[in-house]
């Protein structure tokens, strides 16, 4: 923290898929000492099924309920964490005011073109199966930024940058945010 008072608010990641926030999220619990928390890890352990076998077997709204509950369940935890948040947790209305009210929420982005090369292959992406990934990503990335925009607290450009450098600008930003 820039202060060095460590915030009680939850750091909270939000962005597209590939932009970081589990990467991020974890570097960022390990330097505040803080339990570190995946919406879509809960989603799974919840369902008892990988998020892909949830969309296949249940459907995409089957799965945005469950997201529904893990954002309010990690949300409302009196304990500080870092949550990484899947891209979608941020359209609903109800996530988006839990998260902001309890945390300082930080819209992790890049390119398209850069999101794409770094969830390459991965065929654990439902949303990615059945079309051109930049492509997708760059529909995503439209249709969800107000979504986004209205959840922030702060951006960060994740492109080009390390892990390091954007935990960082994440705790800079939880600090600023947790001063006010």
């Amino acid at each position: 923290m820039a202060d060095g008072t460590p915030s009680t608010r939850h750091l909270v990641l939000v962005g597209l898929m590939g932009a970081g926030k589990t990467t991020v999220g974890q570097r960022c619990a390990d330097l505040l000492d803080r339990p570190f928390v995946d919406t879509d890890e809960l989603v799974e352990a919840t369902a008892h099924l990988s998020v892909a076998a949830i969309f296949d077997e249940l459907g995409e709204a089957a799965f945005r309920e469950l997201e529904r509950q893990a954002v309010a369940d990690v949300a409302a935890s009196p304990a500080p964490l870092v949550i990484a948040c899947g891209g979608g947790a941020v359209l609903d209305p109800e996530s988006r005011r839990a998260l902001r009210s309890n945390g300082v929420v930080v819209w992790l982005q890049a390119p398209a073109s850069v999101l794409s090369e770094r969830v390459a292959g991965d065929g654990a992406r439902p949303l990615l199966r059945d079309a051109a990934p930049v492509t997708t990503l760059e529909r995503l990335a439209l249709t969800r930024a107000p979504a986004y925009e209205a959840a922030a607290h702060a951006v960060v450009d994740t492109a080009g940058r390390s892990v390091d450098d954007v935990a960082r600008l994440a705790l800079d930003a939880l600090a600023a945010e947790s001063s006010r």
